[in-house]
């Protein structure tokens, strides 16, 4: 017979991009009416807390077998990637998809966005004490960094803060796992006249859930997570 956690599985291996909890519930929906009375059709009722069961149980099994890939969870749901050591072989595949390369100064501007965010551009210059506007729209461009509004500050200058499109390249699920996120984020730094600080710290209980995250932004490259590929370098 088949099980949640087989179509889970196969879900999984035919989707192009991470899938949330509710898209598989609404794809085991959907399928109900193609089984009539038979067991599959019980399926459709599966609630989301049993289908992240079986994906626990999928992660886990992958893992025990030290399986070449692995089923991670992203920002925007669920997804198979290969593991980091496989990364030489599989790139051989696609040879035309290589990594962007972000430059020193653009890597450190997106770090301080991404640790202070939102954030105006005349706080990352006082911060990185030069001007950023090319580095700025380099990362608008490559979709890592959006508007976020204006401070509510004289000038009313424009808000920057990370996209979903960051956190699915560094394969982050929350801003909290961040590497030294809670430490990082309590360092004074300098601020342009007239602003403000616009992100509350972390809870005691955030920071030591983000001292357990290994570090995600390094060597200045940020690498597209797909089903061939594992987490960003």
């Amino acid at each position: 017979m088949v099980t949640l956690k087989a179509v889970v599985e196969a879900l999984l291996f035919a989707s192009q991009k991470p899938l949330a909890l509710n898209e598989i519930a609404g794809a085991l929906r959907s399928a109900a009416g193609s089984f009539e009375d038979r067991p599959e059709a019980a399926l459709a009722n599966a609630s989301e807390p049993e289908i992240a069961d079986s994906l626990r149980l999928l992660q886990n099994e992958y893992s025990e077998l030290s399986r070449s890939f692995q089923l991670v969870e992203q920002v925007s749901g669920w997804v198979l990637v290969s593991r980091t050591e496989y990364q030489i072989w599989v790139r051989q595949l696609f040879p035309e998809m290589r990594p962007t390369r972000l430059s020193a100064p653009a890597l450190e501007t997106l770090a301080i966005i991404a640790y202070r965010q939102p954030i105006t551009k005349a706080d990352v210059e006082a911060i990185r004490g030069v001007t950023v506007d090319g580095v700025m729209q380099k990362l608008l461009d490559a979709g890592l960094v959006k508007i976020a509004g204006r401070a509510e500050v004289p000038g009313r200058p424009l808000l920057y803060e990370t996209t979903q499109h960051f956190m699915e390249h560094f394969g982050l699920k929350t801003l909290e796992e961040l590497p030294n996120a809670f430490e990082l984020r309590q360092i004074p730094l300098p601020k342009a006249a007239g602003t403000a600080e616009h992100r509350p710290p972390l809870s005691v209980e955030e920071s030591e859930r983000s001292d357990s995250k290994t570090e995600k932004i390094q060597n200045g490259e940020i690498q597209v997570v797909t089903g061939t590929d594992s987490q960003a370098n």
